[in-house]
């Protein structure tokens, strides 16, 4: 006796189309699982056993043999207890239905309640994009699951109720597709009307924004550099329908998915204590998870306290950074998780706080504050293009009330500039300024003379590096878009090279 039955693997976010095959043969009684399963895949047969044993089912009387296809790629997880079930049930007649059209995913507890599990939105667009019209699994990922396109998901609470609409056809019902509502889009997100002041920092913060540049603010303690970078989602573009199954592709594979609000509808904002691993940063683990960067994936990853951080857990973000996706290879194979990420950090200018500030006088030695800004290398600071300073609000600032331009108003120049970009970039993987390659940077940033003589001088006045060059190129280019401009202005340039002078004043004192 033999069956076949459709199911879906998970590495990392790779999703992969599984084949479940059981075959029942007289002998001895032995149950074996075999194609590269894993310790959790292992152990479904003792779920497997005390859920048979609940249903006073005697299907492993004889030999059985259990067979995941394909065998030369490593199964992982607990979502294999539901499919060798069903694939069990059909080599026994248990089942007579045709699942052909159907997948299964789904861990099982010891009494035939299916256990959520991680991964089901991924898997389940996987199943479709296979040719599979209707995926079964446990009810709490039913709401995630429908997400997908042209493919019927059905939610069970208990196998047996996946038992019986196989029988029978009765007692389940398709999941209807989740659409987000306009409440749940709206995520609660902090106004820049609310900030007093610091004019400087939010227009810096809206070239960021325009173009995805890094950002960088330094300034003493009760500035108003956490509030402001709370606020930057706010002023970004709407996340894309995209982009939010990208994103929630990662949440469900992390285990971060809210079962009432499945799919993510903003912007992400990771907020990252400095006592982060790098491990909690970037990722990793036997079984390799997605860190914080990449749950940052379309959004904002902010790094507060930026030198309190362990150096060497800072420099694993240059790579990641600079190509937007991170690799974490194990001896299972390696995971591509992508971190198309905004990086705002913000630190105090030395360990007192209080170094430029001009209302307190600093306590910290030459040394010290050299000590303290050098935890950050060069190499990290070089791939920041905005670095701004953010000085105490002034008592008229706070006293007078003045209103404040809201998200609404910067976050309508921002798309703008942004949908400026999209059709400069249509046609290719590159969604921002900051993403501009090599090869094409001298094309999309044409400088007027004028522009191109500032940056000549600055370049030979100010030592700037080769990766400096292109990054105040870039920065030009977003503030040029911002004004509409083909060109890229003096205006622009002295914007952009203004944007990278803290290097000079705080490093290079």
């Amino acid at each position: 006796m033999f069956s076949k039955i459709n199911s879906v693997g998970l590495f990392g976010l790779n999703a992969f189309p599984v084949t479940v095959e059981a075959s029942f043969s007289a002998g001895q009684p032995n149950f074996d699982i075999v194609g590269m399963p894993d310790i959790a895949v292992q152990e479904s047969k003792a779920r497997i056993r005390a859920v048979l044993g609940q249903l006073n089912l005697k299907l492993l009387n004889g030999r059985v043999t259990v067979n995941l296809a394909p065998a030369s790629v490593r199964k992982i997880g607990s979502m294999f207890d539901l499919p060798i079930m069903i694939a069990l049930m059909k080599t026994g007649n248990v089942i007579a239905g045709d699942c052909a059209d159907a997948a299964f995913v789904g861990e099982l507890s010891l009494d035939g309640t299916l256990s959520p599990i991680n991964g089901a939105l991924g898997m389940t667009i996987t199943a479709s994009q296979n040719g599979i019209k209707r995926i079964f699994l446990p009810k709490a990922n039913a709401k995630e699951a429908s997400v997908a396109d042209n493919i019927e998901v059905y939610g069970a609470e208990h196998i047996t109720q996946i038992v019986d609409f196989l029988r029978h056809g009765t007692g389940l019902s398709p999941e209807p597709r989740y659409i987000p509502s306009a409440e749940e889009a709206a995520r609660r997100m902090g106004d820049f009307a609310d900030v007093m002041g610091q004019t400087a920092a939010k227009k810096a913060i809206e070239v960021a924004a325009a173009g995805s540049h890094n950002l960088l603010m330094i300034g003493p303690p009760g500035s108003g550099k956490s509030m402001l970078a709370k606020r930057i989602p706010s002023v970004l573009p709407k996340i894309t329908f995209e982009e939010s199954i990208e994103t929630t592709q990662i949440y469900s594979v992390a285990g971060y998915i809210n079962p009432s609000e499945p799919l993510i509808t903003a912007r992400p904002f990771r907020s990252v204590s400095h006592t982060a691993s790098a491990v909690g940063l970037i990722g990793g683990g036997s079984v390799p998870h997605p860190g914080e960067i990449s749950l940052a994936h379309n959004g904002v990853l902010f790094l507060d306290e930026l030198p309190e951080f362990d150096r060497r857990v800072l420099e694993t973000l240059r790579q990641p950074l600079e190509n937007g996706e991170i690799t974490i290879s194990r001896a299972s194979g390696s995971v591509n998780y992508p971190c198309e990420v905004m990086m705002v950090a913000a630190m105090n200018p030395c360990p007192c706080g209080n170094f430029g500030n001009p209302l307190k006088k600093c306590t910290c030695s030459d040394k010290m504050v050299t000590g303290y800004l050098n935890k950050i290398s060069q190499p990290v600071l070089d791939r920041i293009d905005i670095q701004i300073e953010v000085q105490p609000v002034k008592y008229d600032d706070l006293s007078k009330r003045v209103k404040q331009e809201n998200s609404a108003a910067i976050a309508e120049r921002v798309q703008k500039a942004r949908d400026i970009q999209a059709a400069r970039f249509r046609g290719t993987s590159i969604k921002s300024n900051s993403r501009i390659t090599p090869d094409i940077i001298a094309e999309v940033c044409a400088m007027t003379d004028e522009a191109e003589e500032l940056l000549r001088g600055a370049f030979e006045r100010l030592g700037l590096s080769a990766r400096a060059y292109d990054r105040i190129l870039k920065v030009g280019r977003t503030c040029a878009d911002l004004d509409g401009s083909e060109k890229i202005g003096k205006n622009h340039i002295f914007q952009a090279i203004g944007f990278r002078s803290l290097d000079r004043k705080y490093w290079n004192r």
